[in-house]
């Protein structure tokens, strides 16, 4: 099959929620075919990851906004209706999604949370790249909203657009909402992601497969890569396959087949020709 994509993006997701991922993430990129990260700001490791990439200045560095099965940047004194007894975001996404849409003092709270995070990666120093959310969470319309509209004051110009090739159909309104929202909003956004229906599970295979078969546009391949550990990286990676996706990014095999198929590869803001700002310059 000929390739007819025009851009390539390779990003690592959950860059600082450990040591091991931040080192995969190096190695990655050092050694790899790695164009992008996307930074849990809260993570227990976010400073470390932050003093890797401060060192790669090639690596485009995103913000992954945890609002779901994570730390949050805030205390829970002062963001209650948002975090349990342990100071973290639940994983029930149903029910959360209900409350951010119908409680107004949950939508505050949630608001504050999300500038919170934009203003602790924008104290990095680190060029903003790109916008995404853990577990795609920014689907969500009152997510998405903020988002955009927070977004602004720190020089958001890209956020993934979560839509992969068979993607279900009852999923595809919310995508076209989404995407109507972002051109509206005139903020750039990749056209499709592959690594939702392999998620954690993106070895040299996939990538080779995934490359191959690129559709016409600019896709975004993110994986989960961290090195070999005694213990999962979360209850929700116990299967995960992070040392295989780290070797698939460091394939000679994966290296040569996006050189063959002569597409452009970069972080978000090169694949999709945006101009890179630093996110430290806040307009209120």
């Amino acid at each position: 099959m000929a390739v007819k994509a025009s851009g390539l993006i390779i990003t690592a997701d959950d860059f600082g929620l450990h040591p091991r991922v931040n080192q995969a993430v190096e190695r990655a990129h050092r050694h790899g075919v790695l164009t992008a990260a996307s930074l849990m700001v809260g993570a227990p490791a976010a400073d470390d990851a932050v003093e890797r990439a401060q060192a790669m200045p090639r690596l485009r560095v995103g913000l992954h906004l945890v609002l779901a099965d994570g730390e949050a940047v805030m205390t829970r004194a002062a963001i209650p209706a948002l975090l349990d007894e342990e100071g973290r975001f639940g994983d029930n996404m149903v029910r959360d999604g209900v409350r951010f849409f119908f409680l107004p003092h949950v939508r505050r709270q949630l608001a504050s949370e999300i500038r919170a995070q934009f203003d602790a990666f924008a104290k990095t120093g680190l060029p903003l790249d790109h916008v995404n959310a853990h577990k795609h969470f920014h689907l969500h319309p009152t997510v998405l909203g903020l988002i955009v509209d927070i977004g602004r004051d720190y020089g958001m110009r890209a956020i993934r657009l979560p839509y992969e090739v068979g993607t279900p159909v009852w999923l595809r309104p919310w995508i076209a909402m989404v995407r109507a929202r972002l051109n509206r909003e005139g903020i750039a956004y990749n056209d499709y992601v592959v690594g939702i229906a392999r998620s954690g599970q993106m070895d040299e295979a996939a990538m080779l497969a995934a490359i191959q078969h690129l559709p016409h546009g600019v896709s975004e391949i993110y994986c989960h890569p961290a090195v070999e550990g005694n213990a999962p990286l979360s209850r929700g990676m116990q299967f995960y396959r992070h040392a295989d996706e780290l070797d698939a990014l460091m394939s000679p095999r994966v290296e040569a087949a996006i050189r063959a198929a002569g597409v452009s590869v970069g972080g978000f803001s090169d694949v999709l020709h945006l101009p890179r700002r630093s996110s430290a310059l806040v307009v209120r």
